[in-house]
């Protein structure tokens, strides 16, 4: 490499300023880069036409991506009916019969609730949750003219149908008396309405269907009901027929008819649902079962036994939903609530959850209130239990029964079973309400004495016994108080006329009714006197009974007497009874995990005498009471086990 210069090579500078036109082109002209500036444009002038009106075409288009949409349709509210003023006074409509104060129809007022829909859990995609979500409030619904109701429902009442609505699975607990009726029937009309279902079947026990078709025209006056009864083509007809909406059928005619289809399908007679998983819905498709949109079945507890016949037959009915009424679904144990689990297609078949199971579950399915919750101005219920002592013969044949009965029991030696135990009870259990040599009865002096009370100062009281040759005992001396009689033994055609006499009667003071015929279906608010003449083996059934009259729409407040005999077996089973209370608040309640034994064992039930279980699976082993409960359908045999003295 040479070491030439490389440095720029000079250039001469001038002041621009001082030269003439001349010099500058002369100047430019010496630069060989700026020689064009020099040249001159040609320039040429032409004319041209111009146009009034231009027209400017977008030469792109903007594009919009495609929007799926899907319609609605909501029950039509078109007329609104006109609000009273503020300033009016609130009314109170309660009809003289059952239906008006039934089931908590009460007219509030013109308070105004927004009570909406929340969208389920079950509820994943977006269309299925903006249904709910852009759901009016169930006020709006309801006000509609075509949808009007007779009396304006409670604000737990709304929140009821809302969650049942929303609910493709739900068991409505309620406290008795507070209205589940009314909310399934209201429910009911707002899914026919929306199009969510075309067929209903209801199944309920056979004395309630009356009650429910009196509900269902007070409440919906405008939807169809049929009753399936009559013969067997008739029944079949109705079950298939497809233009009734809402079918009404007891449980004793939907197991009958169903397990028939079923037993035709399954000739050999296999047991399904605890042996082979959805074992009840491959038969019934072999069968081909008439089908539902909505099976509500009121008093579930009718298929606590997930083994009976009506168990099976009403998992068997095809449904896209399911519901359940009923205030006691756990009675004795924890695998009743299971098994209405299991028709609620929530647990598979045969499953055993343990407690903190059941108590998730309840929490997603069951919707329970109270009525201190729902109705803290309602008048309360006061329990007091009447202690009574024996009167001398009566001490004298209960002691010598309970004597005789324990010589029985330990010569059974290992042949004894605890139904030995509890057949001892029931003899037991009837001396304490009287003598039936000497006709002595303390407890019915003690029932003399508060009539007289009552019966002066006008009020009513129900008595309730689980037998009925003791209501009939105790009808022949309380004819000075208008005595009525309510068992399963009257017909069924006269059991209205007797609830109406009984409430408008003056001299009618005293109704007399069995556990079985006066626990469910009833509202008897006017009644504000209660007597447990004897304990049910079960306080659930005490409190379906005791709720017959502490219910929406009582005036006053309900007080209940509970009659035990002192230094007998009612108060060892009224501790047992305890115990089995505090089992269904720790289920659907708050209690503590101490709550899941809870329930009756060998051991507990021998203890009744202070006798040693045998049994060789151990005394701990839970069981309960195989006694079979006073209703309507009961047999032969089980009622001669009742009527032994």
């Amino acid at each position: 490499m040479t070491g030439r210069d490389l440095s720029p090579p000079a250039v001469a500078s001038f002041d621009v300023r001082s030269l003439d036109v001349a010099d500058a082109a002369a100047a430019i002209a010496i630069d060989g880069r700026t020689a064009a500036l020099a040249r001159r444009p040609a320039v040429e002038a032409r004319s041209l036409d111009v146009q009034s009106g231009v027209d400017i075409s977008q030469s792109w288009r903007r594009t919009r991506p495609a929007v799926k949409t899907f319609g609605m349709r909501f029950p039509e509210a078109d007329v609104v009916l006109p609000v009273a003023p503020a300033t009016e006074t609130p009314t109170t409509k309660i009809a003289a019969g059952p239906p008006a104060a039934c089931k908590g129809g009460l007219n509030r007022g013109t308070r105004r609730t927004r009570t909406r829909v929340a969208p389920p859990t079950s509820a994943l995609s977006l269309k299925d949750r903006l249904y709910y979500l852009l759901m009016p409030p169930i006020e709006s619904w309801l006000r509609g003219q075509e949808l009007v109701l007779p009396f304006e429902p409670f604000r737990y009442q709304y929140e009821g149908v809302a969650w049942l609505f929303a609910r493709q699975a739900g068991l409505l607990a309620d406290e008795m008396g507070l209205g589940k009726t009314m909310q399934a029937i209201v429910t009911i009309r707002m899914l026919l309405r929306a199009g969510q279902v075309r067929r209903v079947l209801i199944v309920c026990p056979k004395p309630l269907i009356p009650n429910w078709q009196r509900e269902l025209a007070t409440w919906a006056e405008e939807i169809p009901v049929a009753v399936v009864e009559g013969r067997h083509e008739r029944r079949e007809l109705m079950w298939r027929s497809p233009r009734v909406p809402v079918l009404l059928a007891n449980y004793e005619v939907m197991s009958r008819d169903f397990n028939d289809w079923l037993s035709q399908a399954d000739p050999h007679g296999r047991r399904s649902g605890c042996e082979t998983a959805g074992g009840e819905a491959a038969i019934g498709e072999a069968a081909d079962l008439p089908s539902f949109d909505l099976v509500l079945l009121d008093e579930a507890q009718r298929i606590k036994n997930r083994d009976s016949a009506t168990a099976r037959a009403a998992r068997a009915i095809p449904r896209r939903r399911s519901y359940l009424l009923t205030g006691t679904p756990i009675e004795n144990s924890p695998a009743e609530l299971a098994a209405l689990f299991e028709f609620l297609d929530i647990v598979p078949g045969g499953a055993e959850p343990d407690l903190r199971g059941l108590q998730r579950l309840a929490g997603d399915y069951i919707l329970r209130r109270t009525k201190e919750l729902a109705q803290p101005d309602m008048p309360p219920r006061i329990d007091r239990d009447t202690v009574i002592d024996l009167a001398p013969a009566q001490r004298s044949a209960y002691e010598q029964a309970e004597k005789d009965g324990v010589v029985q029991l330990d010569a059974l030696e290992q042949a004894i079973t605890v139904q030995h135990v509890f057949e001892l009870v029931l003899r037991l259990k009837q001396l304490a309400n009287y003598c039936p040599v000497t006709g002595e009865s303390a407890k019915l002096e003690r029932l003399r004495a508060d009539m007289e009370e009552i019966a002066a100062s006008g009020g009513k009281a129900i008595l309730f016994s689980q037998w009925t040759r003791t209501i009939d005992w105790i009808a022949e001396r309380t004819q000075d108080f208008g005595c009525l009689v309510y068992h399963g033994g009257i017909p069924t055609a006269q059991r209205e006329p007797i609830l109406d006499r009984f409430q408008h009667d003056p001299d009618a003071h005293l109704l007399l009714m069995s556990y079985g015929t006066g626990a469910v279906g009833l509202n008897l608010q006017f009644a504000h006197y209660v007597f447990l003449f004897d304990r049910w083996w079960n306080p659930a059934v005490e409190d379906q009974a005791v709720n017959r009259a502490h219910r929406v729409g009582v005036k006053k407040q309900v007080i209940v007497s509970r009659f035990i005999c002192r230094d007998t077996v009612e108060e060892r089973i009224d501790r047992v009874l305890q115990e089995k209370r505090a089992l269904f608040e720790a289920v659907l309640g708050e209690a503590d995990d101490a709550c899941d034994r809870r329930m009756l064992t060998a051991g507990e039930i021998f203890g009744l005498f202070d006798l040693k279980a045998r049994d060789r699976e151990g005394t701990t082993r839970e069981i309960a009471p195989d006694v079979p409960e006073l209703t309507d359908d009961f047999d032969e045999n089980q009622a001669k086990m009742y009527r032994a003295a």
